[in-house]
């Protein structure tokens, strides 16, 4: 295996030595784990995996507590898949890894544990995920293993190192997991869980482009074609900009959930792109693209506990 700079495997295992032959940090094996299963994702999507569950049962009618079994299935399995995934992801890009200062430290990178036993993980937790979600309904488990193919296939092994448009492609995988969530409930995807669909599909490119404008040099290194890194600043600071204008008719689609939510919705809108427009006025690029990530980060958190608040009030 090589990676977009054409480095051997044996090259690159002896760079990961001595880059971490005195940086290694000591870790307990449940730390190593979780962080081959990329926790903070597994956690950030299983809040939109529940929330696309918890609004179908809320609009179909049913009782939360008389679907403790549904609940379980849904969130353990897409727990499990996502687990899995990243899993995988670490296996394929541990040749790029060690050029990345957030990376440099997976377990994959250091040697902690070994490829083949990170591939076998990867591809169990995907398979009892898919059993769990077996159990909810077939529409959930298919859109679980497109799920599972767009973010190790689709991203991973093909649009990553190759595109500039990677970040997108990318951005299906992530815009899934509430649609699992509807459908353990109702396999007849409504208006609702698609609104939740678009809202994860177009939040995730200002995100995780704001995050690569703060390490694109790590990215530049490691040869990742992301925008910043082919297209510079100026133009990243455009896209962004475009994508979370994207997002203000979204809330449209999202009025059964009441006046009080939409107000919030499209507030929460209106001050992304606010401060984005704030980002021509400061010299600062990078300082102005970490305010604008840990905004997405308030933004689908707030947006999302607020969904099912509303439907509580």
């Amino acid at each position: 295996m090589t990676n977009p700079k054409g480095y051997s495997e044996a090259a690159i295992n002896r760079s990961a030595s001595q880059l971490h032959t005195d940086e290694i940090e000591k870790t307990s094996a449940l730390k190593d784990f979780l962080a081959l299963i990329k926790i903070g994702i597994v956690n950030s999507n299983l809040i939109t995996t529940f929330t696309g569950l918890w609004l179908a049962l809320h609009f179909t009618g049913q009782s939360f507590l008389n679907n403790l079994d549904i609940v379980f299935f849904t969130i353990v399995g897409s727990a499990f898949i996502i687990a899995g995934s990243c899993s995988i992801n670490n296996f394929i890009d541990r040749d790029i890894d060690p050029f990345m200062d957030r990376t440099k430290s997976r377990p994959t990178v250091t040697g902690k544990i070994p490829p083949m036993k990170v591939l076998a993980l990867g591809l169990s937790l995907i398979g009892f995920g898919t059993l769990f979600l077996s159990f909810t309904t077939l529409t959930a488990t298919i859109i679980g293993l497109f799920g599972v193919f767009s973010y190790i296939v689709l991203y991973t092994m093909w649009s990553k190192r190759q595109f500039v448009s990677n970040t997108i492609i990318g951005s299906l995988s992530g815009a899934v997991p509430p649609l699992i969530g509807w459908a353990a409930v109702d396999g007849n995807l409504d208006k609702i869980a698609w609104s939740l669909f678009l809202v994860m599909f177009i939040w995730q490119p200002p995100h995780f482009y704001a995050l690569a404008m703060r390490r694109v040099e790590e990215y530049r290194a490691a040869g990742i074609p992301m925008l910043p890194v082919v297209k510079g600043f100026k133009t990243t600071k455009k896209h962004i900009l475009i994508w979370v204008a994207a997002l203000l008719p979204i809330p449209v689609l999202l009025t059964s959930l009441g006046i009080p939510f939409l107000i919030l919705a499209t507030a929460l809108n209106v001050g992304w792109l606010v401060l984005g427009i704030y980002g021509y006025k400061i010299k600062d690029d990078v300082k102005w693209a970490k305010r604008m990530f840990v905004y997405s980060l308030q933004y689908l958190t707030i947006l999302f506990v607020a969904m099912v608040i509303v439907t509580l009030i």
